[in-house]
């Protein structure tokens, strides 16, 4: 078996086939650091996928920190979210976030479900959200796993999901697009998916239930992502084009996908990493709102 990085390549456009994928690129704005798809086809739903880079929380979780429920200062995480929508240009009075769980639930949401207050944190057990309503901002949050956030520019829908290992395993992906198709009336073809920074394969070395988990759900789809290490029992496991395999077998189109090659455990100066740097430490977070 020949291993293949799905999507490897240029460490800034991502290519599949003939056909170039929709590009992902690291951008700054206000003094923060943040990765969006710049193509025309995403300019009617502000998105974004956050670096540690541009906020004001002291170390560890120095400094863009974005998560409620580290320990850090409410009034920091207020100011970086602040920052953050100030530079991707989303309205930080209009999240939505959930509390994740490793699960394929997606939540649909509306007004009804925004924050009072951005350092809240969500309470809904679930790993996905999706609404058609303009102005709602949904927010989800990572540190190695995977962000994928969606939109249809046809139909004026989008979904955020959050894809650990095990999401990845029984495909919050797909079941995001699918919920779009299902209870929103978008069609796969339209859908427009990002999948943004997270762990790559050259640092996620994993026992034998990654990959069993993988083929459990994927089928024989999930081999290109498996590779056996020289290490008896340990495998290096491609999260981001499993991730984008589901998709395709959800119907997006391969020119639809979008992955950003950055790899959170990497590149330390840059995100934060759980597998590296365990509960010291901040969290990235990847919103998305139609405008």
């Amino acid at each position: 078996m020949v291993f293949r990085p799905y999507g490897a390549g240029n460490p800034q456009i991502i290519k599949f086939g003939r056909n170039p994928a929709i590009e992902m690129i690291r951008q700054e704005r206000h003094g923060v650091s943040f990765y969006a798809c710049p193509d025309f086809a995403w300019t009617g739903a502000a998105h974004g996928f956050s670096t540690r880079l541009g906020g004001v929380s002291p170390a560890p979780m120095d400094s863009l920190n974005l998560g409620a429920n580290r320990g850090d200062n409410p009034a920091n995480v207020r100011e970086n979210f602040s920052r953050f929508c100030a530079a991707i240009g989303t309205d930080v009075n209009a999240l939505v976030k959930n509390h994740q769980i490793h699960s394929d639930i997606i939540r649909p949401v509306t007004q009804d479900d925004i924050l009072d207050d951005p350092a809240t944190p969500g309470v809904f057990q679930a790993d996905g959200l999706v609404t058609d309503v303009p102005g709602v901002c949904l927010t989800i949050f990572s540190g190695d796993c995977i962000p994928i956030l969606f939109y249809d520019p046809a139909r004026r829908c989008i979904a955020a999901a959050h894809a650990g290992w095990r999401g990845t395993a029984i495909g919050i992906a797909a079941r995001a697009a699918e919920a779009m198709v299902r209870d929103y009336g978008c069609k796969a073809e339209h859908l427009l998916a990002a999948i943004g920074p997270g762990i790559a394969p050259c640092c996620f070395e994993t026992h034998a239930d990654v990959p069993d988990g993988l083929r459990a759900g994927l089928g024989a789809d999930a081999e290109p992502f498996i590779r056996p290490l020289p290490k008896p029992g340990k495998f290096s496991v491609d999260l981001k084009g499993a991730n984008a395999r589901w998709l395709e077998r959800s119907g997006l189109k391969r020119e639809h996908i979008a992955i950003c090659p950055a790899c959170t455990a990497c590149n330390l100066d840059v995100f934060w990493s759980h597998r590296v740097q365990g509960g010291l430490r901040g969290s990235m977070a990847a919103m998305i709102q139609l405008l």
